[in-house]
């Protein structure tokens, strides 16, 4: 089973991530972490922190040699402001702050939290509800997309809407594609709909507002059989929805054509089998069901989306709420904010994905070491191929 636990709060000193039950043997570099954190940092709208906060790390255990040993990894993504503007604020020793928060900011996690903690400032929420929580994420998604390439397995995600803004629905980049993606600014696969994006968030952001959007992640490669029908909480179209509804901001997740396949007729609602004679496998002929049946998957291309409600920060304070202190009414804080996060969130889907999918591997594969690992997955879908072969 793969676990993963991350601590740490957004201006904090850093963050930090363990990682738990991958195999040993499996090559990873720091070069391989601050490549998919430097995804993360990418898209038009994304604000000023983007740009000087280099997400230094520090590897403190579970790897040697570049190989992981099969024990917890554990990774420490240091705050580059911490030194600069934050080390009293943010302070773990006793003593109080001079300016605390108590706008909270509606659509964000800042009221709840402090009824629920009893807080009387809202920094002690929002600290750790950030979104910046996710460059743990990304590290540990690192490790279960390299797991995964062992099964030749790509993960790759593109944004499908801004705002008003979707992009055509012709074509969908494959694991290939993904340099060309994250080449856009708001890595969009169709040209027009990137440049109608940018202007769009670009009238938005002289507003003072913000965009929410949808991602569109996809999976290929994926073994036939992950996850189960024999228990809710194996399903794994149940565990992809609940990966990706835990990212920040995100307020709804469809597997394949979701909400649409709910206003067609049975006839038109479902993936058609054939079987190819050229790979001697059986295939769909689309993805209405996203490459999940039944709770496992089909060994078809699986397929996401990921919708994400605009930012509740906004760089024009406008939500009415209301002073904890005074009870009266006003507006919420200003907070350093993006106009829009979607494309960065994609990075997030596709570790999530990623997590999720390696775990399940994990699970069916089995192994302590990665040679075990792969060994167990191949004559697996060898046994398949021969069964579905007659």
């Amino acid at each position: 089973m793969l676990r993963y636990l991350t601590a740490g709060e957004s201006h904090g000193r850093g963050l930090v991530v363990t990682v738990e039950g991958l195999p040993a043997g499996l090559e990873i570099a720091e070069d391989d972490f601050q490549s998919e954190l430097a995804r993360r940092r990418l898209g038009y709208g994304r604000g000023p922190r983007m740009r000087f906060e280099q997400d230094e790390l520090t590897l403190l255990g579970g790897i040697r040699h570049g190989r992981t040993l099969g024990s917890p990894v554990a990774v420490v993504i240091a705050n580059s402001e911490w030194e600069r503007k934050w080390t009293e604020e943010m302070s773990p020793h006793p003593g109080v702050t001079a300016t605390p928060l108590t706008q909270p900011r509606p659509g964000h996690a800042d009221l709840a939290g402090m009824q629920k903690y009893g807080f009387d400032d809202a920094r002690d929420v929002l600290e750790r509800a950030s979104a910046r929580e996710t460059a743990a994420r990304v590290v540990a998604g690192t490790l279960a997309k390299e797991l995964l390439a062992q099964l030749d397995v790509g993960i790759v995600s593109h944004v499908i809407r801004i705002g008003a803004v979707e992009a055509g629905t012709g074509r969908r980049p494959g694991p290939a594609d993904l340099a060309a993606v994250d080449e856009s600014q708001v890595r969009c696969f169709d040209t027009a709909a990137e440049v109608a994006m940018i202007d769009h968030i670009k009238a938005v952001a002289k507003e003072g507002d913000s965009l929410g959007g949808v991602v569109e992640v996809l999976a290929d490669g994926v073994p036939v059989g992950l996850g189960s029908h024999v228990h809710w909480d194996r399903k794994l179209d149940a565990l992809l929805a609940q990966a990706l509804m835990s990212i920040q901001a995100v307020k709804a997740v469809e597997i394949g054509d979701g909400f649409e396949v709910a206003a067609r007729p049975g006839s038109e609602a479902h993936d058609p089998i054939e079987w190819s004679t050229g790979d001697e496998a059986y295939h769909r002929t689309s993805t209405r069901a996203g490459g999940i049946e039944g709770g496992m998957s089909t060994g078809d291309l699986l397929v996401a989306r990921v919708a994400m409600k605009p930012l509740a920060s906004l760089n024009r304070p406008v939500l009415k709420t209301v002073d904890t202190v005074t009870k009266e009414e006003t507006v919420s804080f200003k907070e350093r904010t993006d106009v829009t996060a979607v494309p960065a969130m994609g990075v997030v889907a596709e570790t999530m994905t990623a997590l999720v999918l390696a775990n399940e591997a994990l699970r069916k594969f089995g192994g302590d070491s990665v040679g075990e690992f792969t060994a167990n997955a191949r004559s697996y879908r060898e046994a398949v191929r021969h069964r579905d072969a007659g």
